[in-house]
Order: structure tokens, then sequence, then C-alpha cells
């Protein structure tokens, strides 16, 4: 492991930890977990599912909206390599998605499309309780290293304390539940934020959440509040987007750019 990579790596561990024995706001820890896979690893991107109290998954957390499209279209086809993690409990790995077209064709043909070509999933959970998948996306074919799906495997089970924290045990099932539940809906808060934000402004979804996470790591704000502030109208959106344009760092795609898949 080189010198860098080492450095993320501890960065990424010690942001969790930290995290961990404050006051944190899980929605911003997850999408934190799927930007450092996303950068540690020898992936393009990562997204996360999480299962709700009915053991129906949900999109949580990507690293890009192209990510979470994909995810979400794994969802509406039921098929996929992250729903046969979250449903078996264990890893699942496609070097080649080619090589699965009989397994999941209409996600193959989906990823293509995105320009993804291998997957690799990790399951979420505490004990036996499987509480989601986290997929990792790949821009070229071949196999991830036994140390990087190690470390994948390692970042999920941090997260997944953090996600049902307080709970004592996997037999903890309300608690979990309720953790769970609370999370989830941190998320559909967040994407209408995103929304809102993005028709107000003009913005992809992606600029609109950097524009979210930008205003709250400015203002110190948990991401979670920033959202709450914007759907209450307590924090018009011209305020956020003129912090964006004073520090012009959203970046607006380009004509050729792809939104990602439909779904």
């Amino acid at each position: 492991m080189n010198h860098n990579r080492e450095h993320k790596v501890t960065e990424a561990f010690v942001s969790i930890a930290n995290n961990l024995v404050g006051d944190f706001d899980v929605i911003e820890l997850l999408n934190d977990l799927t930007s450092n896979c996303a950068d540690i690893l020898d992936i393009a991107s990562a997204g996360l599912l999480l299962a709700d109290e009915r053991a129906t998954l949900h999109v949580v957390a990507a690293s890009s909206e192209a990510t979470r499209a994909l995810e979400l279209f794994q969802l509406q086809r039921a098929q996929g390599p992250c729903l046969d993690c979250y449903h078996s409990g264990e890893p699942v790995s496609a070097a080649n998605l080619d090589d699965h077209r009989h397994r999941w064709p209409q996600f193959v043909d989906a990823a293509a499309a995105a320009g993804i070509v291998s997957v690799h999933a990790v399951p979420m959970r505490l004990h036996d309780f499987v509480l989601g998948a986290l997929g990792l996306f790949g821009t070229r074919a071949g196999d991830l290293s036994g140390g990087d799906l190690d470390l994948a495997q390692a970042l999920a089970h941090v997260a997944s304390i953090a996600i049902v924290r307080g709970a004592p045990s996997s037999e903890d099932t309300a608690q979990i539940s309720e953790q769970l539940s609370s999370t989830l809906h941190s998320r559909a808060a967040l994407e209408q934020a995103k929304g809102f934000l993005a028709h107000r402004g003009d913005l992809d979804m992606d600029q609109a959440f950097d524009a979210l996470r930008s205003y709250a790591r400015d203002n110190q704000l948990h991401l979670s509040e920033v959202v709450r502030q914007v759907l209450t109208r307590v924090l018009p959106a011209e305020r956020i987007l003129r912090e964006m344009d004073r520090v012009g760092d959203t970046h607006r795609p380009g004509p050729t750019e792809s939104p990602g898949p439909r779904v």
C-alpha cells in the first residue's frame, strides 16, 4: 500500500471512529463511506442499499448520481449483485458482468450503458442481521484484490455499527428497525431537498448534493439539519446557491456528460 493510499485509509477509519463517539449525521457518514470507497479502492464508484422493517431495500448513499441510478435500477428490476449479496448475506463478485448476463440480463445491459463492467458487493450486517449491501462498481473487468475486499468489508462493518448505534445485539430487532427507519427517513428528506435545490438553481442532482453538503460544513451544521431547514423554508435555497457561486467549486456538466442509466 503506497503512502498516499495508506493515509486515505487511515483518514476514513478515523473519521468514522470520531463520529461514533460524538453527535453525528448518519446520512453524511454513509455518503462519506461511498466516497471513501471510490477514492481508496480499485473501483470507479460505490453505492449503499439498506433494508426497511419489511426487508425492502432502498438506496441510501452513492458516490455519484449515476451510481445511485444504477442501484435503483437493481431494485426496480429485482436483479443484480447487490440484491444477491443482501439476500445471501455473503459477498458477491462479478469480475466481468458479461459472464453473468444469464443471472442479471437487464442489470448487465444497464450497467454496460453506464460504463460499468464489474461489480463487487459486500454485506452490511450486525452479527447475523443483514442490514443491506455495499456495492463496488468498476469500469474495467477484473477481480478486486483480497486486500481491497477485506478493506471494503471492514468499512461496511464499522458503518453498520454506526447505523444501529445503541442496539447491543442482532436480537434487538425492534431497535435496529427503528434506527434503519430513521436513516431511511433522513435519506428521503435529503432527496427532496436535492430535488428542490436542483430545480431552483438549475443544477443536476450531484451539484445539488455538493451544495447542500458544502453549506453544512462551512456553517458547522449537520447535513440533516440543513435539509430540514431547506424543506421547511427556514433556509432559503437562494442563500445556498449564493454560497455555491461565491465558493465556485460546483461543476456544471457539459453537453456530453451522461446522467446515468434510465430507470
